[in-house]
């Protein structure tokens, strides 16, 4: 697992995923949304931490400044 995420890129997604976890829990989203929006923001947080997104992968996708092989 190589990272993929360059640093700014890390920060925007941790900038949104706390966003989307505070909107989940007090923001007074409809039920089904919050959780959605909750999923969502821990992803973002999770990926933006490991620095490696599978997605980018899948689409070939690489914003990390590192080596590339």
């Amino acid at each position: 697992m190589k990272a993929n995420l360059g640093g700014l890129d890390r920060a925007v997604r941790l900038v949104a995923g706390v966003a989307l976890l505070l909107a989940g829990f007090m923001a007074g989203i409809a039920e089904p949304w919050n959780y959605v929006a909750m999923g969502a923001g821990a992803v973002f947080a999770l990926t933006s931490m490991v620095s490696f997104c599978p997605l980018y992968v899948i689409f070939g996708i690489n914003s990390c400044p590192c080596k590339r092989d």
